[in-house]
């Protein structure tokens, strides 16, 4: 089956299916393709990502799971080098059965099934759960930002325009085996590791959007948060 994928929502990839998003991707925007594994069964499944009709496709593996607790596998792909993606759960796949998602400062345009709200820049703890998008516009000065989980390889990722950052919390494994690039879109991404239950570090505001996202499973993110907090006070209180 084919699906129109135009506006990055949540959609279902059953064996032998293809989402594709034709000429929806900007010109100067980073973007990510979240996979989540929903089969009830324990198989891996491999997902073909096609960017480019001169290079191969990206192949990502799902990690499989039962009751569609795993995480998210993910994969990069630069509009820059491209405006048109798709996805494909190949025919020798039985049983494959793959939530998926497209991410960015943009995407998804359609967030129904995605907890899609803003983010309060007020230091308080903020919950993130399964398909949870968190948006905000930090005004032009510096924050301090923190994710914090107890759960071991909690991920999430931070969205601005043309760049990204991987959060892992109490990393344990390279997160090379979930984390997949289509081009040259991993020199966009920054992956910032932790091996305790937070993650602190710094941003600047400079009026445009940034987003969250969640890449994690549902059990792992009952108990993670992320805090934005304005330093604009604190240099104020020095001077």
């Amino acid at each position: 089956m084919s699906i129109n994928w135009n506006d990055g929502q949540l959609i279902t990839l059953k064996q032998g299916d293809t989402a594709t998003c034709t000429g929806n991707l900007n010109n100067g925007q980073l973007y990510c393709l979240f996979f989540y594994n929903a089969a009830q069964n324990d198989a891996d499944t491999s997902v073909s990502v096609v960017w480019s009709n001169s290079q191969p496709p990206v192949q990502v593996v799902v990690p499989g799971t039962t009751g569609n607790q795993g995480l998210a596998a993910l994969c990069f792909v630069d509009g820059s080098e491209t405006n048109t993606v798709s996805a494909a759960v190949l025919q020798g796949s039985p049983g494959a059965d793959i939530q998926a998602f497209i991410g960015s400062v943009k995407m998804p345009t359609n967030t129904q099934g995605i907890e899609n709200r803003q983010l309060p820049l007020d230091g308080d703890r903020h919950s993130f759960n399964k398909f949870t998008r968190y948006y905000a516009v930090p005004e032009s000065h510096w924050y301090a930002a923190q994710i914090q989980s107890d759960i071991n390889q909690f991920i999430a990722v931070q969205f601005a325009e043309h760049q990204a950052e991987v959060m892992i919390v109490n990393k344990l494994v390279d997160p090379g085996n979930v984390i997949k690039y289509a081009g040259n879109s991993q020199s966009l991404v920054k992956i910032n590791e932790s091996t305790t239950q937070s993650i602190p570090w710094n941003l600047q505001g400079n009026g445009q959007q940034l987003v969250w996202i969640n890449a994690d499973s549902t059990q792992n993110s009952q108990s993670a948060s992320i805090t934005v907090q304005s330093l604009s006070n604190v240099y104020a209180e020095q001077a």
